[in-house]
């Protein structure tokens, strides 16, 4: 009998598998905090309410906040959007337990849990809850976790502050899809603060978190005068790194939101501040804003070196244009801020409270930094302590306030004097605007400048609802369109008197691992068997080499292996374990080590090459480089097999991690 065996290869011929990172998601969910009651039965129905995806303390972490009618053990599921079938999580889906508490300002109970070890431009599902008692599936998708970036910063929504709950709804929602559709890959979304009008009013949080982007984007929130009165905030905002300490707090922290609290995303080191509490206490003892001057003092030196930005956020804007800019308690701000910040190289501090936009010029201990800086300038160029302070706009068109006019207390820190460059400004602001339309800001983050825009999300148009309620408005969609911009900065960093070299370093090529058939892959052919001993047939032949190359940086394991299936010719056939083979190395490399011997059934009563057997493989840490691979094939058959010419096909795996 004839027989023949060929080895196979799929188009394209060449295989090739990136190296990267492994298959299989890591994850470890940490308890921060035990304030779970006793829970009732996880199979009791339960519904979740309020879903808030936020930033955790790096870019590899979120952080997700949720409401739920039952105090039952609940968690959140994870998993890559790739590996979602029919709306079904795989097996593989990683938890991340919660823990939280009942809600004090509503029935009902808390829920936050920190999801860890994301890997960069990759896209995420998930859902909290518990088994039968699942929320819907949401999506965020990571992005490298080096190099540029940009982030948008929204002035107070201030729900219901107009009166008109569904109206304010509308222009927020409206901001914020304006905003992320043409911004589809931004990574942040920062508060200014002022989310809701009253601080424990559920039925304004319903309507502020009702857009889908907050459960798509992570959201750096910041406490506003709204919404400290009750603890509302802190139960839809859970934060990383947060010190909740006494003195950062105003009033009971029992019933009162506050703290301060930190994160470095990519190149930036945010820090976040409780500004309602800000009055120094008259007995020496720890508060107020010498304690937020301590905080931030703290983390920058322990974090500052770790970024190549500091950005300031908290709410009540201390050189803003409107209603708030004449405040007792800002001019207090100005005093107690402006030059530890300037000594601690602040970069930018973002603010909110005043419902107008403004760009301060380069401010260092409370004074502007270069007297010929123009207003409105395209560039600035900050020295050393030189800080640009800017106020957000409102993001839902609830609430506006009137720019004011300078009066005659001067330009010192506490001074509200007009600019001599632009008596009609504050001499502390660059850039001041009131349209009455809404509008966002869009931060850039670039290795050697940030690009600062502040861009109109609305028109004089419903939904707009202090305009729709009577407030006059000039603009037209034709000269002042959705997504024109008001102001248009880019901020460079101070060098001193030397020349900055900057490099950037990707990431190094992965390299790959790959095989393919050294020349042609025609047919091995075994020949015509030779009866052996009167007992059985022999055939005996060599696979076609194959050619291994490595060339990862990671040096990691790789291995080749091979079986066959069944010889068949045309309705006749027997089994592949008949097959054996002794591989060997033809041309060393890439560490490659042969596999061993496998024995034909027919010797062994083994299975032979009927299951996947291995070529040849290398351990982790080999060499780069490639090898040529080969085996020696051996067919032993019983010869009551019947007279024909049988073929099979040898398959070729290649795995590495």
């Amino acid at each position: 009998m004839t027989l023949s065996t060929s080895t196979w290869v799929p188009a394209p011929m060449r295989r090739r598998l990136i190296a990267g990172v492994a298959a299989g998601f890591l994850g470890m969910g940490v308890a921060l905090g035990s304030g779970l009651m006793a829970p009732v039965s996880a199979a009791e129905s339960t519904t979740i309410t309020g879903v808030v995806l936020g930033v955790g303390a790096n870019e590899t972490q979120r952080i997700v906040t949720w409401y739920s009618s039952a105090d039952t053990a609940q968690k959140i599921q994870l998993a890559p959007t790739a590996e979602i079938v029919n709306g079904e999580f795989p097996a593989s889906a990683v938890s991340f337990e919660a823990v939280g508490g009942a809600n004090t300002s509503t029935t009902g109970f808390n829920r936050h849990a920190t999801i860890s070890n994301l890997r960069e431009n990759t896209a995420y599902s998930y859902r909290v809850g518990a088994e039968g008692n699942w929320s819907p599936a949401y999506a965020f998708k990571t992005q490298d976790f080096e190099g540029d970036y940009n982030f948008l910063f929204f002035g107070d929504p201030q729900i219901g502050s107009s009166g008109d709950v569904a109206k304010d709804q509308a222009g927020w929602a409206e901001t914020l899809k304006v905003a992320t559709t043409a911004n589809p890959d931004t990574e942040l979304l920062v508060s200014a603060g002022d989310h809701v009008e009253s601080a424990n009013n559920e039925a304004q949080w319903d309507a502020y978190l009702s857009p889908e982007q907050l459960r798509q984007y992570p959201t750096a929130a910041t406490i506003g005068n709204h919404d400290v009165g009750g603890k509302a905030w802190e139960q839809h905002h859970f934060t990383p790194n947060t010190d909740r300490s006494a003195q950062y707090y105003t009033g009971d922290q029992a019933t009162r939101s506050g703290g301060d609290y930190w994160y470095i995303y990519k190149d930036v080191l945010f820090i976040d501040l409780n500004s309602n509490s800000y009055v120094n206490p008259t007995d020496g003892s720890a508060g107020g804003d010498a304690a937020h001057v301590a905080y931030v003092t703290d983390v920058v030196k322990k974090h500052g070196s770790e970024a190549k930005w500091k950005v300031l956020v908290y709410h009540h804007s201390i050189y803003s244009a409107a209603s708030h800019a004449t405040d007792a308690d800002n001019k207090i701000r100005r005093k107690d801020f402006t030059t530890a910040f300037s000594e601690l190289g602040i970069d930018m501090v973002l603010q909110g409270h005043d419902h107008v936009y403004t760009r301060s010029y380069s401010i260092k201990n409370g004074q502007k930094e270069n007297p010929a800086e123009k207003p409105g300038a395209a560039d600035v160029f900050p020295g050393p302590g030189g800080v640009i302070y800017v106020t957000a706009n409102s993001a839902s068109g609830s609430k506006y306030y009137d720019i004011k006019k300078p009066d005659n207390t001067g330009t010192g820190v506490e001074g509200l004097g007009p600019d001599p460059l632009n008596p009609n400004n504050y001499w502390f602001n660059s850039v001041q605007n009131q349209e009455h339309v809404r509008s966002y800001v869009k931060v850039q983050v670039k290795a050697d400048k940030l690009v600062l825009q502040n861009i109109r999300s609305g028109t004089c148009a419903a939904p707009n609802a202090a305009v729709e309620k009577g407030l006059s408005c000039t603009n037209t969609a034709e000269g002042q369109p959705v997504g024109s911009i008001v102001d248009n900065t880019t901020i460079h960093p101070y060098h001193a008197d030397g020349q900055a070299i900057q490099v950037n370093v990707p990431n190094p090529a992965p390299g790959e691992f790959g095989w393919t058939i050294d020349g042609y892959n025609g047919l091995v052919d075994l020949g015509t068997a030779q009866e052996r001993n009167g007992t059985y047939f022999q055939a005996n032949g060599k696979i076609n080499p194959i050619l291994v190359s490595d060339s990862r940086r990671s040096l990691a394991p790789w291995s080749i292996s091979a079986n066959v299936g069944d010889f068949q010719d045309a309705d006749k056939k027997f089994s592949g374990s008949y097959l054996g083979w002794n591989p060997y190395v033809l041309d060393g490399g890439a560490g490659a080590e042969a596999g061993a011997a496998v024995l034909s059934s027919y010797d062994d009563q083994g299975k032979g090459l009927s299951v996947s057997s291995g070529l040849a493989a290398a351990v982790q840490g080999h060499p780069r480089g490639g090898a040529k691979l080969g085996a020696d094939l051996d067919l032993k058959i019983p010869d009551s097999i019947a007279k024909g010419n049988y073929r099979t096909t040898l398959t070729i795996t290649a795995l590495s991690s």
